[in-house]
């Protein structure tokens, strides 16, 4: 049975439906008897017997509601502390072309910092003048490995969640070559969420609809299908450089609509207030409300 993994104030949780379809979350460790970790980290080690502890939420006593948790910030990273976090640049056509680039030869990676990591309701703290959104798919690695074939790629790992790679431009762009890794790793930079959820869960996990909303309107739309390096492609180049470790992350990339590829005077780059709505079809929404933060 597929599974649903969360972060409720640093414990791990499951989360299910209940038979009116409203999301309810149960502690791991209680709900496994102590027999799976209150640690998210530890617990994405142990896929299997999330998938088992699963099958019997059916019977189980919630903790609460999902939707409660989320409203009142209880729900950080499903991922808090990964040792890697990858991401990858320019990794859809149409991004490329409104930036005015070549698509690459090979997947351009670079890190974000895992200190940026933050929940999906987390605010966003804006540091500079020139700050934009990305919504991204986001792969978690599950056993993990060096030289993993394409063809077996999602067998290596345990799930996918949302994300939001917001970049902050005046820094990315600060030096020749560019930042990316410290103008995408500003505090805040990274909301992913709400859920993990298992590779299991989707008839076809390489085509699958992602959006960011600013304020209510729709900047960017676009399927995973679209991905210049699809994600076996991206876990195998990877893995082939060093041994991918469980719960790294890889932010796969993000399509067209960008702020910095629409001109100016149509609204960006965001500003304290705005609201930032990303999603990926099958796995739930980011909501990140931008303020102020330290210049």
């Amino acid at each position: 049975m597929t599974f649903r993994l969360a972060n409720l104030e640093g414990r791990a949780a499951l989360v299910a439906a209940d038979p009116d379809g409203v999301d309810r979350w149960y502690d791991l460790e209680r709900v496994s008897d102590g027999r799976l970790p209150a640690d998210p980290m530890a617990a994405i080690r142990q896929a299997d017997e999330l998938h088992v502890v699963t099958r019997g939420l059916d019977t189980a006593s919630p903790d609460g509601r999902f939707d409660q948790a989320l409203a009142a910030g209880s729900v950080g990273p499903p991922v808090p502390r990964p040792t890697n976090c990858f991401a990858v640049g320019l990794n859809y056509r149409t991004h490329a072309e409104e930036a005015g680039l070549d698509v690459p030869d090979t997947p351009l990676v670079f890190t974000k910092f895992p200190g940026c990591l933050a929940g999906p309701r987390d605010e966003v703290q804006l540091c500079a003048d020139r700050v934009d959104y990305e919504v991204e798919l986001v792969v978690v690695i599950g056993s993990g490995g060096r030289s993993i074939p394409a063809g077996r790629a999602w067998e290596h790992l345990i799930g996918l969640t949302v994300g939001q790679d917001v970049s902050d431009r005046t820094l990315q762009f600060a030096a020749t070559p560019p930042h990316f890794d410290l103008g995408k790793s500003r505090d805040t930079y990274g909301p992913i969420g709400p859920v993990l959820v298992s590779t299991d869960s989707f008839r076809d996990p390489d085509d699958l609809a992602l959006t960011c909303d600013i304020n209510g309107e729709r900047r960017q739309d676009d399927r995973t299908s679209n991905l210049v390096f699809g994600v076996p492609a991206l876990v195998e180049y990877l893995s082939g450089i060093l041994t991918l470790l469980p719960g790294d992350l890889i932010f796969t990339g993000t399509p067209a609509g960008v702020g910095v590829g629409r001109g100016v005077g149509r609204g960006q780059p965001l500003v304290a207030g705005d609201e930032i709505v990303s999603a990926v079809e099958g796995i739930g929404t980011l909501v990140n409300r931008c303020v102020s933060g330290p210049t």
